[in-house]
């Protein structure tokens, strides 16, 4: 496949710093980076094309050393999806598909400005974020850090992201390039992508960071087509760096780099270390197998960049300049970045039903509650692996919901479902209980490895969770891995599973590995257990609150997380009994969900409201509490389509498409990712692509469209037909071309959208700006962007499957 049309295959292009215009205002120009790099050895240029060790680490994900002879200053790379991930407390914004979901590039601006002013107080220069890959399989562990199913929507909210974290002074760094859609078998999967589906899908959200000058791309684990994602010549040389003129420079991600001759074929960067363009790089050099020439290139890159952002503003080929300081760092402002984390919570909530108005709550209904399930209690604020934050503060729904309610209110809480448990016995575990915290808890670096006997007298359901942190962790029962991740917080990270015991001795396998050279603090380890007996009384006396109450709000979770992939669209530990038991013992249920990805909803018809939160950050329980009572009216839409169940999604019964077959992936549904499949076959979803209720309602009327030179206008009148002010996101969709013979094309696509704000009863003309790009389709036979000519449908509503207005127009 031709991805870099008229490039050849392996020669990097030198270009001028896309992200030139994107760094700080007011960062001094600082010297030539030609003189610079002439100035440096080449075992200094060597330290920056890999990762070392931080000898003043804050727990930070990479360090690269600079250089103190020159005034070159060491770069320090954070992890950051959803806030900086260090040892010290940050903002702990809502997830990235929370953000997307408000439709908001305002919004998403202001996101990228509090993590990028963050990681600057704490001392980081590189942020390893935003990701941007596709939301393509709705099991995929990483969904929640990521955006959308659809480019369009990916694409607008992450330029806005990125020039916000870059305007604070923080390099960005757009991930994973290109088609990391699963952790499962992610290191290994090879997927086999054509060029038309890859260039309108995938990558359409990277050519918007690029252009949105992001400093660096991480590229990605799997390989494409053949080729590792960190060692394609085409993806990397050819479109990101030829076609799309990328002038910044390209990082593995940890532990990507497959070659030492990958810095020939685009790659500029090996993290954390240097097993290939380390000491078998400079060798390769001397020996003359690999020009220093690449090297040069790779590591200009990384100069021109530090430049960019006024990193170099000390530096000099004579050594550092004397008197000179680099610009202060910002401080933390913590009320600023609470505001716009609330703010994130409350636009990107999604009210998916509300029969009869049970929400907002009010009256009688809004002084009787019963919480119900343990995220009232002990929030989930964010998914697991590289995105945990240890947060500045945390707002819980019970407390912010007790408060709202007043003091003659009656507010209860019952688990509903323990998932925390006790530790497990030494009645019942051989060796007695493992609790390797505080000062039990391991040196940094070390590995927990045992394999214990269980042994239970009842037979049942157990819930199983070992407790870790920094570290890689893995339980096994009875030989069969039933949980597994990434614990790269200081705090305890849960890896647990409900799993069905016989009476007798079973074997229980813990594993957890410590990472030394991106992890500081000690390891710790925890085996806890809930018995069934336990369940049955946690459930008992849910039901109990439940039913004395005149409203209950359950809510409900799942764990998206790095390094696995859900195995069912079900929420986990039997929650889905808890609301179907809830509801059977009251008419008035509300269920909040704190999950990262589309759930199916076996009781939906039993309740009256179903309020998506997300993983909602640091700030979430205030939000909730906010939304509930109606103090903020719901106007966040869908990114991602939920299917009716786990027999009904785009890869059931296709090992082929998902999660692959001997390593290999067929991307073979083409550019019908998510909602396009769903309409290409007719097929009935929960709740659609753009779906998403208010508190009041919107009627669309009047519809025009008119040709341009640079796309279409789309006129409509939109109107709050209901009694309160709120938001409506318009979306136009688009139909296919008659007139394309030799590409796929989609039943109908997102073309463009404009969030709404308006009064009861206020009526608007809006008018939204179809991008000829929209127009477009990838004609892989010229390798090149054409018009999709002829007649074509238009449609304007309120979601993929609710489009009251339609008309067609004619391009040429």
């Amino acid at each position: 496949m031709t991805l870099g049309a008229g490039l050849v295959a392996g020669a990097p292009a030198t270009t001028a710093s896309s992200a030139a215009s994107a760094h700080p205002p007011g960062t001094k120009p600082g010297i030539s980076v030609d003189a610079l790099l002439a100035a440096m050895t080449l075992d200094e240029k060597l330290t920056f094309v890999h990762g070392d060790r931080d000898p003043q680490s804050l727990g930070q994900a990479g360090y690269i050393p600079g250089v103190a002879r020159l005034g070159i200053p060491p770069l320090r790379l954070t992890d950051g999806p959803a806030g900086v991930r260090v040892t010290h407390p940050s903002t702990a914004m809502p997830a990235p598909v929370a953000l997307a979901s408000a439709f908001d590039e305002t919004l998403a601006r202001r996101y990228g400005e509090v993590i990028g002013r963050d990681g600057r107080a704490l001392g980081q220069d590189v942020l390893l974020s935003p990701m941007v890959n596709t939301i393509r399989v709705p099991y995929a562990g990483r969904n929640f850090e990521t955006f959308s199913e659809d480019p369009l929507v990916s694409a607008r909210t992450v330029a806005q992201e990125v020039r916000g974290i870059q305007s604070q002074g923080l390099i960005a760094t757009v991930k994973h390039y290109a088609e990391n859609n699963q952790e499962a078998d992610r290191m290994a999967v090879d997927v086999r992508v054509d060029e038309q589906t890859m260039r309108e899908i995938e990558l359409a959200g990277f050519e918007a960071a690029v252009k949105a000058g992001a400093g660096a791309v991480m590229c990605s684990y799997n390989k494409v087509n053949g080729d590792p994602g960190c060692g394609s010549a085409p993806l990397l040389n050819g479109v990101l760096k030829g076609d799309w003129r990328f002038g910044g420079w390209v990082m593995s991600d940890w532990g990507a780099t497959h070659s030492t001759d990958a810095i020939r074929k685009g790659l500029d960067q090996e993290m954390p270390g240097g097993t290939y363009l380390g000491p078998a790089l400079r060798a390769a050099i001397l020996a003359g197998t690999i020009p220093q020439s690449a090297l040069d290139a790779a590591v200009r890159r990384i100069l021109v960049q530090m430049k960019a952002f006024g990193l170099l503003a000390c530096a000099s080929p004579g050594g550092p300049v004397t008197g000179c300081r680099l610009a202060p760092r910002p401080s933390f402002d913590g009320a600023a970045d609470d505001r716009v984390a609330q703010a994130v919570a409350e636009d990107g909530s999604v009210l998916l039903r509300n029969t009869g108005n049970a929400l907002p709550l009010r009256g009688a209904a809004a002084r009787d509650i019963a919480l119900i399930g343990t995220p009232a209690k002990y929030p989930v604020i964010g998914g697991g692996g590289s995105s945990q934050v240890t947060p500045t503060r945390v707002t819980t729904p019970l407390d912010e919901i007790t408060k709202r309610a007043g003091r003659d209110a009656t507010v209860t809480y019952t688990p509903g479902i323990d998932t925390i448990g006790v530790l497990v016995p030494a009645s019942a575990l051989s060796g007695g209980p493992i609790d390797l915290t505080g000062d039990a808890a391991l040196p940094n670096g070390q590995s927990f490895v045992t394999t214990r006997t269980l042994t239970v007298d009842t037979t049942g359901d157990y819930l199983i969770d070992l407790q870790a942190a920094q570290g890689i962790a893995a339980l096994t029962v009875d030989g069969t891995q039933v949980a597994s991740g990434f614990a790269l917080s200081s705090e305890l990270t849960h890896f647990r599973a409900i799993v069905h015991l016989t009476a007798g001795t079973h074997s229980v396998g813990i594993n957890v590995t410590g990472i030394p050279s991106f992890l500081t603090g000690p390891l710790q380890a925890r085996l806890t257990w809930v018995t069934p007996q336990a369940a049955q009384a946690a459930l008992d006396a849910a039901v109990a609150g439940a039913r004395t109450a005149r409203t209950a709000v359950v809510f409900a979770y799942d764990e998206g997380t790095e390094g696995a992939d859900r195995t069912s669209l079900a929420l986990p530990y039997h929650q889905d009994r808890l609301i179907e038991a809830v509801a059977a013992a009251n008419p008035n249920v509300v269920v909040v969900l704190n999950t990262g990805s589309a759930v199916t909803m076996p009781w939906l018809s039993r309740v009256r409201g179903v309020l998506e939160m997300y993983y909602p950050g640091q700030m979430g329980g205030l939000a909730t509490a906010r939304l509930l009572f109606g103090d903020v009216n719901p106007g966040g839409k869908l990114t991602q389509t939920f299917p009716l169940d786990d027999a009904h999604t785009m890869v059931t019964g296709n090992p082929a498409r998902y999660p692959g077959v001997n390593h290999v992936e067929q991307y073979d549904e083409g550019v019908d990712v998510g909602y396009r499949w769903y309409e290409a076959q007719g097929q009935q979803t929960l709740f659609g692509f753009g779906y998403g209720l208010s508190y009041t309602t919107f009627g669309y009327s009047k519809l025009r469209v008119a040709r341009g030179h640079h796309g279409l206008t789309v006129r409509f009148t939109l109107t709050n037909t209901g009694n309160r002010a709120g938001d409506e996101v318009a979306q136009v969709y688009l139909g296919p071309s008659p007139d394309v013979h030799g590409a796929q094309q989609p039943v109908k696509a997102l073309a463009g959208y404009e969030k709404v704000h308006l009064a009861p009863g206020e009526s608007r003309t809006v008018e939204i700006s179809i991008d000829e790009r929209q127009l477009q389709y990838w004609d892989s036979t010229a390798h090149r962007w054409a018009l999709g000519t002829g007649s074509r449908a238009v449609w304007v509503g309120a979601s993929s499957r609710t489009l009251p207005l339609r008309t067609n127009v004619t391009l040429h």
